[in-house]
């Protein structure tokens, strides 16, 4: 049988947390970390070379392996507790900004740019809150870390080599499939080999800590309704990927560099929000499991397109008796898929006002030229939900009053863009479940949104674990 003090499930920033804090608080208790996925410096996508998604297995090595998917985001720390999920309604805002200020000092550390985006011109960020204001969109402007996304891989391997230089113990290409629970105690995770169920093992500890990112939200749902592990069905979002040229977009990427506008546009009134801005990125396609491909945006220190993305999320509560959001958002992608025959698919704005699909040829004489290589042109409108739809098109002419040529004829909408953090578990402010020595972090949780929030979650658990 082996033991261990502390079991985290999955090596995403909450994970990664957890044990890096309980090491700097001077733990000298035994940590297991358990990844389906590969060491960072064994995660190589061979799209670079390729030019169009080959569907690794037994994973994807985008959204799969040490950091999860912030190693091949285009890793931006959120250094406000206004963003990042709803973790201050559980913890407190005064004591997560404080855990924010400390969790950045780290990752000074450990080599992040000490430049923050985004604090420099207070009244021109007052001239675009005053335009915002005025288009019915609410403007949350928040100072940014921009690590890169090429820089954010040399970061988590050298927080990777630390961890194990300091006896944690990481069991890559491991999956875990289930929790071993004694009537309302956890005492371990049940293991096997990726992608082929063989080589099962039982791991026993005395803490199990479940910080399996948005990849894992399903399997995570799925064992929470079968071991009664207190949760709620929390918000689904669906939404676009939209790409314009640097050039609309230069004033709020010089002066804010990521512009997050909230919204609830006529007729429906759903959140409607701007996420994950990438001035100078590329448009990228990560693959879930059972083929799932959504799209993505990254943005590197050093190389630069000439388009500007950000996704376009609109928010869905869903009341009783459905209690399935995470495969509703499934469902939408798998849709949209088919038509795009397994790749992701983009329509030109204009386009879907005239009720038509965007040709190929249409996209090789317009000014936004796709930064996705393998992009289909089509009909986005044909597989998302009108709900979603009618918010979508009506938000981008409000976010047009503040950002003029946002909703130009060629702006690109690329889908499905979904986020996958929608099953919420109930948590005590210390981070305990309703199963005894069970805890659940990051996004998978349901709490937390994003690189900063999740890390942030994992400090305050490995404090607790300490």
């Amino acid at each position: 049988m082996r033991k261990a003090d502390v079991v985290i499930v999955g090596a995403g920033p909450a994970g990664i947390f957890t044990a890096l804090e309980m090491l700097r608080q001077g733990s000298g208790k035994r940590i297991r970390m358990i990844e389906q996925g590969k060491a960072i410096e064994n995660r190589r996508c061979p799209k670079n070379v390729t030019k169009k998604c080959v569907g690794c297995k037994p994973c994807c090595h985008i959204t799969t392996g040490f950091s999860g998917a912030g190693a091949f985001s285009d890793g931006k720390l959120s250094l406000s507790y206004e963003v990042g999920g709803d973790l201050p309604d559980l913890v407190g805002a005064e004591r997560i900004q404080e855990f924010i200020d400390y969790t950045d000092r780290i990752y000074l550390e450990f080599g992040a740019d000490p430049h923050v985006e985004g604090v420099g011109d207070p009244d021109m960020v007052k001239e675009i809150r005053k335009r915002a204001i005025k288009a019915g969109l609410k403007l949350v402007d928040c100072p940014i870390r921009h690590l890169g996304t090429e820089k954010a891989q040399e970061i988590y391997l050298a927080i990777e080599k630390y961890l194990q230089e300091k006896g944690v113990e990481i069991l890559f290409d491991r999956e875990c499939v289930d929790l071993i629970l004694n009537e309302d105690v956890c005492e371990g995770v049940v293991t096997v080999k990726t992608g082929t169920g063989e080589d099962e093992e039982r791991l026993y500890a005395d803490q199990v800590v479940v910080a399996a990112g948005r990849r894992g939200a399903g399997w995570l749902e799925e064992i929470c309704a079968r071991y009664q592990i207190a949760h709620r069905p929390g918000t689904v979002d669906i939404g676009v990927r939209v790409e314009v040229r640097n050039e609309i977009m230069e004033e709020v990427n010089h002066v804010l560099y990521e512009s997050k506008l909230i919204g609830y546009p006529q007729p429906f009134r759903n959140k409607v929000r701007t996420f994950c801005q990438n001035p100078g990125g590329f448009v990228s396609q990560e693959n879930y499991e059972d083929g799932l491909a959504v799209v993505n945006g990254h943005s590197y220190k050093d190389l630069k397109s000439n388009n500007t993305n950000l996704a376009i999320l609109v928010s869905h509560n869903f009341t009783e008796p459905f209690n399935q959001p995470i495969a509703y958002a499934r469902k939408v992608g798998e849709l949209t898929n088919m038509l795009g025959a397994g790749r992701i698919m983009v329509q030109r704005y204009g386009d879907i006002l005239d009720g038509k699909r965007t040709w190929q040829k249409e996209l090789s004489q317009s000014n936004v030229r796709p930064s996705l290589p393998d992009v289909v042109a089509g009909d986005i409108t044909s597989a998302m939900p009108y709900r979603a739809m009618i918010n979508i098109v009506n938000f981008i002419q409000a976010v047009d009053r503040v950002v003029p040529g946002f909703a130009g004829t060629e702006t690109l909408l690329y889908s499905p863009e979904l986020k996958f953090y929608s099953n919420k578990i109930r948590m005590t402010p210390e981070l305990d479940t309703n199963v005894a020595r069970l805890h659940c972090l990051g996004d998978s949780s349901g709490w937390t949104r994003g690189l900063m929030m999740a890390s942030v979650m994992g400090v305050l658990m490995g404090r607790r674990l300490a």
